[in-house]
């Protein structure tokens, strides 16, 4: 890659973001493409926000993605957000227009991905999800997007939980949304279709450790998809536990790829390679990065 001063300019910003991969498998995209972008990280602290938003306008950035902590409090500051960004309440891609900074979220687009490849009908299928953070969020968007019936969240604070569910309440999403206290899961794991964690157990260095107890993953029926967004290790314990009983398993690299593909595009309106995003960060992984974070 050859930076030029024609180079145009895309990053990551979080604080901290030194370990993200997304630099990684994005300059292998556009070095594949043959584009003069470069992608890089960009540590802003959280009370600088504001001021390195006009900064990275005032030198003609064309976008960047937002990882924690900036995905909501971005918010206030862009001139537009699209409707689905506004509706998980997260912002992870942004890039300019005439209007300004315009975000939207394609985290949702990465999480349905895998899913949407594997032909079956959602029309009927019950989710659970596993914890009622931000995560979360884009996962109750994308199985709705895919048109599934029932989606159960889990997790462990009634507070948290009935906030949780009331932010949905004024969306379509809401009717087929339900929370429930973490101790009720083994009476929903049988019947799920899709259960997914976006929970951090069993992320390095707690590899040992599942969100599931013995008795709930034996719960787990044969041909159930279980969806870990974690993707180091991989396999996570409860993927490991999840395929011994027959279940369909997905790790969160895919998710990882597909969100960055998705904003490339935006950015750049290539046909991304995929693949070589992929191949990227898997020989990176295999190589001995423990790094668990987007």
């Amino acid at each position: 890659m050859n930076i030029t001063g024609r180079t145009k300019l895309l990053g990551v910003m979080g604080h901290p973001v030194t370990h993200s991969l997304s630099p990684l498998m994005h300059n292998a995209a556009i070095a594949a493409l043959g584009l003069d972008y470069v992608y890089v990280a960009l540590p802003i602290a959280p009370e600088r926000l504001g001021e390195a938003l006009t900064g990275l306008a005032a030198i003609g950035m064309v976008g960047f993605n937002l990882t924690i902590p900036h995905k909501q409090t971005v918010m206030p500051y862009l001139a537009e957000v699209s409707d689905l960004a506004r509706a998980i309440g997260a912002v992870n891609t942004v890039w300019r227009t005439e209007a300004g900074w315009h975000g939207t979220n394609t985290d949702v687009a990465g999480f349905i991905a895998p899913l949407q490849t594997m032909g079956r009908d959602w029309s009927q299928a019950t989710v659970v999800c596993l914890g009622n953070g931000g995560a979360a969020r884009a996962v109750v968007a994308g199985a709705d997007q895919l048109g599934c019936r029932s989606i159960q969240v889990f997790g462990r604070s009634p507070e948290k939980l009935a906030q949780f569910q009331q932010s949905w309440q004024s969306s379509p999403i809401g009717a087929k949304l339900s929370v429930h206290a973490w101790g009720d899961l083994a009476g929903a794991i049988g019947a799920a279709d899709l259960i997914v964690n976006t929970t951090p157990i069993g992320m390095q260095p707690n590899v040992d450790v599942s969100p599931l107890s013995p008795a709930e993953t034996l719960a787990i029926r044969s041909g159930t998809i279980v969806y870990d967004l974690i993707y180091v290790p991989r396999p996570t314990q409860l993927l490991q536990q999840a395929q011994s009983q027959g279940a369909i398993v997905v790790d969160g690299l895919e998710m990882l790829v597909q969100q960055g593909a998705a904003a490339l595009r935006i950015w750049t309106a290539a046909d991304i390679p995929i693949g070589i995003m992929r191949q990227t960060l898997e020989q990176h992984l295999g190589g001995g990065s423990r790094s668990p974070v987007k």
